[in-house]
C-alpha cells in the first residue's frame, strides 16, 4: 500500500499522536518518561522545533509542535527511532515499540490550536488516572497555569491569545465547556455573556 504524503510547509504547527504498538505501553517506569523527553530535547538541539504543549500518557504520546526548516517527518523519525530502540533494549524487546506512523493533524488557526492544547492536558483527566490535570506530572500544564520553566516548552504564543493574567484565563477556559461561546477582540480570546470567568480574578 501506497503511503500517503504528509503535508508540510516551514513554520507548520502540528499535533502529533504516536501509540505503543497493539495498545501496549510505552513507558513503565518514570525513567522511561524521562528518557522519551530527553530524546526530544537532543532531537530539537538536532532539528529545531518549538515544543507549545505534550502529555506522556502510559501508551501514547500528544504533541503539539511547531516546525522551522525542518520537516515534521524528520523529527518525529528520530524521536520514535530512538526511543524504540532504547525500550527494546532496556526490556530485552523485539519487533515494532509503536503502532504504525504517528498521527498528526495540522493547526490551522488559532482555535484549534488553543483547543488542541486543551485536549492534550485533559487528556489524564479524561481517561481517569487524576482528577485534576496539574496532578498529572508528565505534562506541560503546570508550565502553563503556574509558571513552572519547563526547558522543552514555551507556552507564550498560546497564552498570548488571552487576556491578562493570561495563566489564570487559559486554566478557566480549560474549565469551560461545549456550551460557552467564545469570540475574538483585539487577538485575545473573550467568553460572550459577560467577562470571561471573574470568580477569583478580580
Amino acid at each position: 500500500m501506497v503511503r500517503s504524503v504528509r503535508l508540510w510547509y516551514e513554520g507548520a504547527k502540528y499535533h502529533v499522536t504516536s501509540r505503543g504498538n497493539r495498545k501496549g505501553s510505552l513507558f513503565y517506569e518514570e525513567k522511561d518518561y524521562e528518557k522519551y523527553l530527553k530524546i526530544i530535547e537532543e532531537t530539537r538541539e538536532r532539528y529545531p522545533f518549538y515544543l507549545r504543549s505534550f502529555c506522556l500518557m502510559t501508551n501514547h504520546t500528544h504533541l503539539q509542535l511547531e516546525t522551522i526548516e525542518i520537516p515534521l517527518s524528520m523529527i518525529m523519525k528520530n524521536i520514535n527511532t530512538k526511543y524504540a530502540k532504547y525500550f527494546n533494549k532496556k526490556y530485552d524487546f523485539t519487533g515494532h515499540v509503536f503502532e504504525k506512523r504517528y498521527g498528526d493533524e495540522l493547526l490551522n488557526s488559532r482555535e484549534y490550536e488553543i483547543d488542541v492544547s486543551k485536549y492534550i492536558h485533559l487528556n489524564p483527566v479524561e481517561a481517569g488516572m487524576v482528577t485534576s490535570p496539574e496532578d498529572y506530572p508528565w505534562s506541560s500544564y503546570k508550565t502553563y497555569v503556574y509558571g513552572e520553566v519547563h526547558p522543552l516548552v514555551d507556552p507564550n504564543p498560546i497564552l498570548s491569545y488571552f487576556p491578562n493574567p493570561p495563566a489564570q484565563y487559559y486554566q478557566q477556559y480549560m474549565n469551560s465547556t461545549k456550551s460557552d461561546k467564545f469570540y475574538w477582540e483585539n487577538g485575545k480570546l473573550f467568553k460572550r455573556e459577560g467577562e470571561w470567568f471573574r470568580c477569583g480574578l478580580e
